[in-house]
């Protein structure tokens, strides 16, 4: 433990720098904090450096290059992907290895001249060895292409879902400014959510263990393998091996044994299936399934993974089953795990019907053709994330509330630093107006686009002050959940939900409502999450800045290029009654959020959830998300001996399932099994191997399903090259999706 916490605790000092090593030291001798100045939070202490280099360049020719080339390939390949039945967790670890061997050659091949020598613009393509800063930089573009950019889902549902008019100059708005408006909610909370060494945000340090691996030098302690051996090692093994789950036998995907021992039961295989069913004892053996809704889980601290673990099993294990078999709001009639739309007989529900030329309910069809209906489990996830929303504001007031109070007091009042953040006062801070400028902008162009194209977008001016408001509101205590778990309550549904009663019949305004409240804070964190890359790597403020806003931008442009694309070049995409069985392209995250335009927009909440509705119970679940950390936090109080108590986080529980659906049980059996492994298991018997070797895991794994998924796809895929066997069939539980009620006929399940 003492060796490997020295070695961490080393300066970066970049291979082949052209400064001596005398040179080297004398610049970085006044940032070098003494060992014991290291950051409170253990996981960070072992992994993130406490010492800086301010003379490397950050900003170079090879910055923006590779920065908006890595950009413009994800988010490509990030488009592409999520369409799909297993969207690919394509992270922007793949282009951070990538970019490396590409950063080093144009190191050694471009020439150093010196442009404009002597002037104010002077500069060189080539300033020296390739360096980590530069690196970081890269990323923060390739973060940006990796991320989703939610705002598509607004254009799938209009011309897929509901195949009515959206011009691209309008999709383009939307996309552009949903992106770009979280600067403002950053800049807001960026002293809070930053700065203090508490907000550690565990997902950073995955990239930033990556980034040692690949600029320093490491001695292979005996018997064992630097990081950087390992990783490859990691690396090749992720690569061939996704060969498996990706073409040769896509059952790993979700090895549900129950439904091979009773094929013709339906209770068995409702237990049994991990992608239509319970997916009691299904484990699935494919990265991609394992971190694509959730993120790695050996990035996940093991007291988050143990909430997740409880939430998903108390909903999957205990809630459902129950309401299910007692057949409440008519279970038994539809599927048990399903996000669809049904009538009251179990048939699909024809939303086109009950849609009049104006993009309006029509009162008199929807009568006809009677109130709309959900599976239980669907229903019951509306519910828990009522009960998230709740949970996270009173769980930050009672548990964040002092240190919250703290910061504002002093706010404008030198205080005591953690080490990073003494180190990052010596460079340049970005002034607040940058970010308000951005807002203020934003804000104006949005209200011009929705009011002057309401035709497309039916959504009021009132109706975006109203969606800024919720999300400035909601970022703070949304982000020290993130910060400190790896785990992000949405505000979907509550937005849906407010706009549903205040408007209702307007599934595009419903829509719109949805991502400027949802998603412009959702945009902050990411951005906040990022900053504290930068501050972990000790970045110059301003030049992380231009990195986020250049790659947000490029990446708007790149997402909705590809969308529009595949919408035009693939027939019947996402339409699964029109595609073949075997056809990737289902889309499953864009039809839950089609499902709940139709719920909270079209529809509306009142005649479902309201006075009006079938569900009007579920609102119950408000009360008891504020209870909950009520009771934690008294527990807290009166054994304060019980660690434990602490660490329950209500709105990590209730909020376990807000992925589900389109996430599956066998994405979150296999998650907690393997987060246990690392948090747990490794973390407390094993840590010197974890502090050197579990986050470079999680990025080698990344690194490695990402190549040969695209890989597979332009050598196997685009020709249409199958494999059909036993193996590439379904996961063998084909009545997972029957109803049991009574006298209920659907087309392939047999009569009950």
């Amino acid at each position: 433990m003492i060796d490997t916490e020295r070695e961490i605790t080393a300066p970066f000092v970049p291979k082949g720098d052209k400064a001596s090593e005398s040179d080297h030291a004398a610049s970085t001798s006044s940032t070098t904090p003494s060992p014991g100045e290291n950051s409170p939070i253990e996981q960070v202490a072992l992994t993130v450096p406490i010492s800086d280099d301010p003379s490397l360049p950050a900003v170079t020719f090879r910055t923006w290059t590779l920065g908006i080339v890595a950009c413009l390939v994800l988010s490509f390949l990030k488009q592409f992907f999520w369409y799909r039945k297993e969207p690919m967790s394509l992270t922007s670890i793949s282009a951070q290895i990538a970019v490396v061997p590409i950063g080093h050659l144009m190191a050694s091949a471009i020439t150093d001249r010196v442009f404009f020598k002597g002037r104010r613009f002077e500069f060189s393509l080539n300033p020296g060895p390739f360096n980590v800063k530069e690196h970081v930089l890269i990323t923060i573009f390739a973060n940006s292409g990796a991320d989703n950019v939610y705002a598509i889902h607004i254009v799938s549902a209009v011309k897929v879902f509901y195949k009515r008019n959206l011009s691209f100059f309008v999709a383009l708005m939307v996309v552009v400014t949903t992106q770009v408006l979280g600067f403002g909610w950053a800049g807001l909370f960026r002293r809070f959510l930053v700065e203090p060494a508490a907000m550690w945000w565990p997902q950073n340090l995955v990239q930033v263990s990556l980034f040692r691996a690949l600029h320093e030098k490491d001695k292979r302690p005996k018997g064992g393998l630097t990081r950087n051996q390992f990783f490859l090692v990691a690396f090749i093994c992720s690569f061939a091996y996704y060969v498996l789950p990706g073409y040769l036998f896509s059952r790993l995907t979700s090895l549900s044994w129950i439904c091979w021992i009773f094929p013709a039961s339906i209770l068995a295989n409702q237990l049994g299936s991990g992608l239509r069913g319970l997916g009691v004892g299904a484990f699935g053996f494919d990265w991609s399934s394992i971190s694509s809704y959730l993120d790695s889980p050996l990035a996940s601290p093991w007291f988050a993974t143990a909430n997740v673990a409880v939430g998903f099993a108390l909903m999957l294990y205990v809630i459902v089953p129950a309401a299910y078999w007692l057949n409440l709001y008519k279970a038994k009639t539809f599927p048990i795990f399903s996000d669809g739309l049904f009538t009251s007989n179990g048939q699909n529900y024809n939303v086109t019907a009950i849609t009049d030329s104006k993009f309006h309910l029509d009162l008199d069809a929807y009568e006809r053709q009677g109130p709309l209906h959900l599976s239980t489990l669907f229903a019951i996830a509306y519910g828990l994330n009522f009960a998230c929303l709740t949970a996270t504001i009173v769980h930050v007031i009672l548990f964040n509330g002092r240190q919250m109070r703290e910061l504002t007091k002093s706010a404008f009042q030198e205080k005591k630093m953690d080490v990073h953040t003494r180190l990052m006062r010596n460079y340049e801070q970005v002034p607040q107006w940058w970010f308000m400028s951005i807002l203020f902008v934003n804000i104006v162009a949005t209200i011009f686009t929705c009011q002057y194209y309401n035709g497309q977008l039916q959504l009021p001016w009132w109706g975006i002050l109203l969606a800024c408001g919720l999300a400035m509101f909601f970022t703070l205590p949304v982000g020290v959940i993130k910060a400190t778990t790896n785990q992000t309550p949405g505000l979907n549904v509550i937005t849906e939900y407010i706009i549903g009663y205040i408007y209702p019949g307007y599934p595009v305004a419903n829509m719109c409502f949805k991502v400027y409240g949802y998603i412009s804070m959702k945009q902050g964190i990411a951005f906040l999450q990022d900053f504290k890359l930068g501050h972990y790597m000790k970045i110059p403020p301003r030049s992380m800045f231009m990195a986020q806003v250049v790659g947000t931008i490029i990446s708007a442009f790149g997402h909705l290029g590809t969308a529009w694309w595949l919408m035009d070049t693939i027939p019947d995409i996402c339409d699964r009654a029109s595609l073949p069985a075997d056809s990737p392209w289902t889309c499953p995250g864009d039809h839950v959020f089609y499902d709940a335009s139709v719920i909270w927009g079209l529809v509306g909440p009142r005649r479902i959830f309201g006075d009006l509705g079938y569900y009007s119970s579920i609102n119950w679940f408000f009360l008891v998300g504020a209870i909950a950390p009520v009771l934690v936090w008294l527990a807290h109080k009166a054994f304060p001996n019980k660690h434990w108590i602490g660490l329950v986080n209500m709105p990590v529980i209730f909020g376990a399932i807000s992925n589900m659906p389109p996430a599956t049980a066998v994405n979150y059996t296999s998650w907690v099994l393997i987060g246990f492994a690392s948090g747990f298991v490794a973390y407390r018997y094993h840590r010197g191997w974890w502090s050197r070797h579990n986050y470079v895991l999680s990025g080698a794994l990344d690194a490695g399903l990402a190549f040969m998924g695209v890989l597979l796809y332009l050598c196997l895929g685009m020709e249409h090259v199958g494999l059909k066997w036993w193996g590439n069939d379904s996961e063998g539980c084909p009545l997972a999706s029957c109803p049991t009620q009574q006298g209920v006929v659907v087309k392939g399940c047999p009569l009950v």
